[in-house]
Formats: C-alpha cells, structure tokens, sequence
C-alpha cells in the first residue's frame, strides 16, 4: 500500500469520490448547433457504483519540457478539467490521472509502455506533436490499447498508418489546408513556403502546394527549418527578396512565436501577410500584441458565439482557476477527454476492444456542430474554423476576429476530411 500511495503521488495521480455514472445519448444537429456534448450528458443506468474496486487510471503522455511544453501543460488543464466535470469517475469508478513527459518519440514510446505495463491504464490521451503521436499509435496497435490523439495534424496518423486502436481528435493537416486557402488565394497566388523539418511541416508544405498548384499559382520560395530554430533572419531575408503576396509556414509552437516576433522587428509586418493552418492561442500569446499578425485555422475559440452550455461552464471554470481565457488547446484537451469518458461509459467493459467500439459508435456535438469519429479511420470529423488577427487588438487575450467556418454546411462533413481512397487508411481487425 505504501509502494502504491507513493506511485500515484509520483504520477501526479488525481482522485475524487464516486458520483453516479453517466450514459450515452446522441445529440441531433439543427442549424450546424447541437445542444450539448461530452460525457457530461452521457447517463448510464446499468453502471453499479463499486467502492470497493480498484480504481480505473488513464494515462496522459504530453511534454513537460522543449518546445511544445506550454501546449502540453495547457492540454493537461483542460484534461483535469473535463475529469473534475466528470468527479473523476467513470462507470461508477474513481479514475486517476498518470501524466508521463513525451520529450521525443522513442521516449514517448517508452513511457506509453511504462503507463500500460506498470500503471496498467485503460486508455491514453497524448501527444502535443505529430512524430510523438505517431510513435505512441504503434504501441496502441501493439498493445491494443485505445489511445487518442488531441493535437497531432500529419495525414498519416489516421491514413497511411491507421490502426483499429488510435483515435484523432484535431483535424488533419490537409483538412485545415482545404479550409484556409480560399482566404490565401483571394490575397495572392504566389507564395512562399517556411516549414519545419518533421512530419507536421512536410505535411503542410505537400497539402498547400497542391492547393496551390491546382489554383494555377506559383511557389516563390520553399525553406525548411529545424526544430528550436531560434535566429530566423537568413530566412526573412529570403521572403523578403522572393516578394510572394503570402508566406505559408509550418511551424510549430514556440517556433511560430519566435519567427512572428523576428518578422515584425524586421520590419516585415503587415507588408508581406504570413498564414499557418493550425495554431494555438498558446503560440500567439507569448508574443507583444504589436508583433501579432496572420491568418490562422482553429479548432475552437473561447469568445465565439453560440457556445454550449457545457462550454459556456468551461469557459467560466478554467478562468477562474487559471486567471485568463482557456485557449483552443485546453479546450482541445477537454473536449478530448469528454470523448474518452464518453466511450468508456458506454463500453460493455474497460478492456482495449470494447472501448474502441463503443469510441466509434458515440456521438458528440458543441457550438460548432455535431462531432464524432469516423468508423473506418477513428478521425473525429468536426467543422474547422478560419481566423485573422485584429488590426487592433483591444482585449488582452481574444487577438482573433472569425474569417469562416467550414464546411457552412455540417452534412459536407465526411466529404471535407476525404473519401477512403484519399486517405489511404486500411484498418486492420481489433
């Protein structure tokens, strides 16, 4: 007992008494808004309180260190949060929370490991970046463990490399690409490309490119960065010469920050207009608002109309607790983690088989629309929404103005996030 109590302090296990559990309910979408979502409306009558039981541990594998570690920690905040929503339980059992660093992929693979042979979770939630998720999914097919993915963007996870055990929650690379580039096109054809050398940037460059070329414009320029690149001059000074009407990047977390807040000191700002199909609040905030430019895809932000309920008390709850808005990423990883509780509630057990199919069966919904994972693939197919940054920024935090949703249709969803012979999945038997 004393070995057990001592582990879950050093997993930063988080524990709280029973409260009756919760059961599935699917929720229609009218006019692109459903009424609620997430475990939260799920009831489950057949689920029997047991006290005495052991409780259910989940596993999370988000950084604690380098260049993703603020996404990682805002991810977990909105994990904790949607657990406390829950009473940190599931099927009428207390939950714990085990929280492993995913500094690189070989050891995001090691700790996945160490959380389902040592800690002996049900599930894993993980990942701030694509090659670590990439890394953890083949554990998940190995293992046969549900895990998902909240914040990885590269096609493979959910195409090429699909597996029966791996969900996604952000919508993949070309997805956001598909949505953002009608907003680029209308400023210009010519454009210059600044990506990172990972999965993530290739991604980008390969989808936009398409796009690109399929519209009849041209590439005025394509550079790739490595990771933690912290002098980007050599690089402006190329986009400066090239002269494209956008500069399309693939850069991740602290790198987006630290080129935004050079481009601008180099006087680049508002001259040449930069775009990035998915980013965080995280990636913005860090930097002065007089450096702050661009178009952006967002999975969900905090001043949007038409929220929930649900998100409304989200919203309220993580200001009070952590002093400002919660950005896209916690809710990503809220919203993430009321989608697990969603599918273990419903399971028939907690083994790996029955929450994958309880996962592919369960239905969510919020402000943006109805939401749920797509059978054949496990990719959650969800609207994408499309911002700019203010010209003049007024509030301390909502630097974002809405550009789009996409689709304006919620029933063009499955054909948005691609046919099966686009996507290349091919799921193996559970």
């Amino acid at each position: 007992m004393k070995d057990e109590h001592k582990q879950r302090k050093n997993h930063e296990a988080q524990s709280a008494p029973d409260s009756a559990g919760m059961t599935r309910r699917a929720w229609l979408a009218t006019a692109g808004k459903t009424l609620a979502s997430g475990a939260a409306v799920l009831a489950a009558p057949a689920i029997v309180r047991a006290q005495g039981e052991q409780p259910l541990k989940l596993g999370l594998l988000m950084a604690k260190q380098g260049v993703w570690t603020e996404q990682g920690e805002v991810i977990a905040n909105g994990v904790k949060i949607a657990l406390d929503d829950a009473n940190n339980q599931a099927r009428g059992r207390r939950v714990d929370l085990v929280w492993y660093d995913e500094p690189n992929p070989q050891s995001a693979q090691q700790n996945m490991q160490k959380l389902i042979e040592q800690d002996k979770v049900i599930a894993v939630i993980g990942g701030t970046n694509s090659g670590t998720s990439l890394a953890m999914s083949s554990v998940a097919a190995r293992t046969k463990t549900p895990y998902i993915a909240p914040n990885a963007a590269a096609r493979e996870l959910t195409g090429s490399s699909c597996n029966p055990y791996t969900f996604r929650v952000l919508s993949p690379t070309p997805v956001t690409c598909r949505a953002l580039a009608p907003s680029l096109l209308a400023i210009g054809k010519k454009w210059h490309f600044l990506v990172a050398n990972y999965a993530y940037g290739q991604d980008i460059q390969r989808s936009m490119s398409e796009l690109l070329k399929q519209s009849g414009g041209t590439i005025a320029g394509a550079d790739v960065t490595p990771l933690n690149t912290t002098d980007f001059s050599s690089f402006i000074l190329k986009i400066r010469q090239s002269k494209p009407d956008v500069v399309l990047l693939g850069l991740p977390g602290g790198d987006l920050s630290t080129f935004l807040k050079q481009y601008a000191e180099m006087g680049m700002k508002d001259k040449i207009p930069v775009a990035c199909p998915i980013i965080g609040d995280s990636d913005l905030w860090p930097i002065n608002v007089d450096a702050a430019t661009g178009y952006y895809g967002k999975p969900w932000h905090y001043s949007s109309p038409g929220h929930s309920p649900e998100e409304l008390a989200f919203i309220k709850k993580y200001a009070a607790k952590y002093g400002k808005p919660p950005a896209d990423k916690a809710w990503i990883g809220w919203f993430t983690t009321r989608a697990l509780l969603a599918g273990v509630n419903q399971a028939k057990s907690t083994s790996g088989p029955d929450i994958v199919q309880s996962l592919e069966t369960v239905q969510f919904g919020d402000s943006s629309g109805p939401a749920y994972f797509r059978p054949w693939d496990h990719q959650m197919l969800r609207r994408w929404t499309v911002f700019k940054v203010k010209d003049h920024i007024t509030d301390k935090w909502d630097w974002l103005s809405q550009v789009s949703a996409v689709p304006q249709n919620p029933a063009e969803l499955d054909s948005l996030y691609g046919t099966k012979q686009e996507i290349g999945c091919t799921m193996a038997a559970r």
